[in-house]
């Protein structure tokens, strides 16, 4: 029943869902329409289109608001292909792909394996599993055995569910020091933080990633989503779709160095110094803050300092960093257009007005379930975790401290709804896609049934603690 319903809605999807780049631009548009109708500025005036078309190319709040934190996101997923790339992570991955020996397990693996590694970064996590889906879908159909690979993609796309719940979560991670905090939440936020928990009140990841109720539901999660990968797998009398041919991977060769460029370029002595002097600032950076302070430009100098050391040379490294930086292409073109549909949403009262809307009847007990599911309904307009967290974060957070609800779990709250409908929203796929050959409508039908079972485990975690 389970695989039936995932090939039903993987159908519809894939006979109805547009191109991300074309949601994106019809977002905008409904953006733009709902601004100007119910959006309200100074005095409860009418937003209109005009303040809308402002507040869109506004540098503050527009279409280029977010360049830096663009850069980031950039880094983590570059700076995560090149580290799935190498050869100590493609041999480990090479090994796994050969372990399953039928369909079902294969997608249970896949999931699994993709979601351990998207705790660890995101662009890891969604690199790794579009290379496990493709690797075992080549080592099955290698045996004679039929795979659907739209199933396998997006068991490899699952890490996108559990990554707000890792290390490289923004919300969390902005909040580890208020210094960080004031660069996206505005100062009255700032002030209303700093006067119910006193100066220096950073959130450190052990209230927030290494809670009981954070290791609850992502712990839940790697256990539930790999079931389930495991009931939707078609039968064997059921239509499959094999894997698209693969683009062949940079082997850097092991050739003699016949120039002192060549030598530069092949020798590990360089990434091993530059790795050497990143690890370095960490151990700096955690004699003074610790290593639960750290944010995201700590996790993107960790990557870089790991992949350097597992490619052995700067040859090898900026080659797979070059194919990485093609999965950017999405983030560079969309990213623009959704930092306006978040600009013209906040700026018009929109966004505080959705969300206060949910919380408006809350209690202590479901404020951070209504919080969550709000969030979700934010993510289809504003993929971006960092993106979100400026808008909807003073939001949810004034909300919780007005019921006494800690700022902890509204942030946790803020990111599962983030997350969640990652499922649905195939920006963040876009790499995936690139890799498998596939297309977002391929894999959605059953991500959208994933998304609905992990959205009632998270709600079940966000009730019990």
């Amino acid at each position: 029943m389970i695989a039936r319903l995932g090939r039903i809605l993987s159908a519809v999807f894939a006979r109805t869902a547009p191109d991300p780049f074309v949601l994106a631009v019809l977002l905008t548009l409904v953006a733009f329409g709902a601004a100007a109708i119910w959006g309200r500025g100074p005095g409860e005036t009418a937003f209109g289109l005009a303040r809308t078309m402002d507040a869109w190319r506004d540098p503050s709040t527009g279409l280029w608001r977010f360049l830096a934190f663009a850069m980031q996101m950039c880094l983590i997923l570059v700076t995560g292909h090149a580290l799935a790339e190498s050869r100590p992570v493609r041999a480990a991955i090479r090994a796994f792909a050969s372990l399953p020996k039928r369909p079902a397990p294969a997608a249970a693996m896949v999931g699994l394996v993709a979601m351990a590694f998207g705790l660890i970064n995101w662009g890891l996590g969604l690199i790794v599993g579009a290379l496990l889906a493709r690797d075992v879908a080549r080592a099955l159909e290698a045996r004679g055995v039929r795979v659907h690979a739209p199933l396998l993609a997006a068991a490899g796309y699952t890490g996108m569910l559990v990554w707000h719940g890792g290390f490289s979560g923004s919300a969390p991670l902005t909040m580890v020091a208020d210094i960080e905090a004031a660069r996206v939440l505005p100062p009255d936020t700032i002030r209303l933080l700093t006067d119910e928990l006193g100066e220096g009140w950073g959130i450190d990841l052990s209230r927030t990633l290494l809670s009981p109720m954070n290791l609850f539901v992502t712990g839940g999660l790697l256990i539930l989503v790999p079931a389930l990968l495991w009931l939707l797998t078609p039968g064997k009398a059921e239509p499959v779709t094999p894997m698209p041919a693969e683009e062949e991977l940079f082997e850097d060769p092991p050739l003699p160095a016949r120039s002192v460029p060549d030598f530069l370029e092949r020798t590990p002595l360089i990434p091993v110094i530059l790795a050497g002097l990143i690890l370095w600032a960490l151990w700096r950076f955690h004699a003074d803050f610790s290593v639960l302070r750290m944010g995201l430009n700590e996790i993107n100098m960790l990557m870089l300092a790991a992949g350097l050391l597992a490619h052995g040379s700067v040859r090898s490294y900026v080659a797979s960093a070059e194919r990485g930086a093609k999965g950017c292409a999405g983030i560079i073109l969309q990213f623009p257009l959704y930092a306006g549909i978040m600009g013209v949403l906040a700026v018009s009262g929109l966004i505080a007005a959705f969300a206060g809307a949910m919380a408006a009847n809350a209690s202590e007990q479901t404020l951070p379930v209504y919080t969550m599911l709000s969030a979700g309904v934010v993510n289809l307009f504003v993929p971006s975790g960092g993106g979100q967290w400026g808008i909807q974060g003073p939001v949810a957070l004034e909300a919780g401290l007005a019921l006494g609800i800690a700022p902890e779990k509204m942030i946790m709250a803020v990111a599962y709804g983030d997350q969640l409908t990652n499922m649905l929203q195939p920006f963040w796929a876009l790499p995936l896609l690139a890799i498998t050959g596939l297309k977002a409508r391929d894999i959605v039908g059953y991500t959208a049934v994933i998304m609905v079972a992990a959205g009632a485990w998270m709600a079940l975690g966000l009730l019990l603690f």
